[in-house]
C-alpha cells in the first residue's frame, strides 16, 4: 500500500490537477475533504470530460467536485492480499483507496498485490 498519496481536494482546478496527474505520471488520484474524508476519485477518463465541456459549454476550467467520480469503491484496512486480489480481478478500477475509520490511510493498486504475493512464494536460491 502507498501511504504517501498523491490526493486532491474538491476545490482544486481541474487544470491543476491534470497537471498533477501527468507530471506525476499517475492515472488517478482520491479527493478528501479538509478532514481526510475520501469524498471521490478523479481519473485521467475523467479529465477528459474537460473537452466536452469546453466544446459544450466555451468554459474551460472547472475544479475537480465537477468531474470526480464520487461514488468510490474502497478496500477496508486489514483484508488479506488474497481478499485484495479478488476485488481487482472482479472490477474494472485499477487501484482502490484504503480506508480505516472511514479516513483514507493509503491507496493499494493492482502491481502492489502482485508484490505482495510474490514475496509470499518460497524463493529460488
Amino acid at each position: 500500500m502507498v501511504v504517501d498519496v498523491v490526493a486532491f481536494r474538491p476545490a482544486t482546478e481541474i487544470h491543476t490537477a491534470i497537471r498533477v496527474l501527468v507530471e506525476k505520471r499517475i492515472s488517478g488520484a482520491p479527493v478528501t475533504d479538509n478532514n481526510g474524508q475520501l469524498v471521490g476519485m478523479l481519473t485521467q477518463k475523467d479529465c477528459l470530460e474537460v473537452v466536452y465541456s469546453t466544446s459544450y459549454h466555451q468554459d474551460w476550467g472547472g475544479q475537480v467536485k465537477d468531474y470526480m467520480t464520487g461514488d468510490v469503491e474502497v478496500i477496508v484496512s486489514g483484508t488479506s492480499i488474497i481478499a485484495a486480489a479478488d476485488r481487482f480481478m472482479h472490477s474494472q478500477f485499477r487501484r482502490f483507496p484504503v480506508v480505516r475509520n472511514d479516513r483514507m490511510i493509503g491507496l493499494i493498486c493492482r502491481s502492489e498485490v502482485l508484490r505482495a504475493i510474490q514475496d509470499m512464494w518460497p524463493r529460488d536460491e
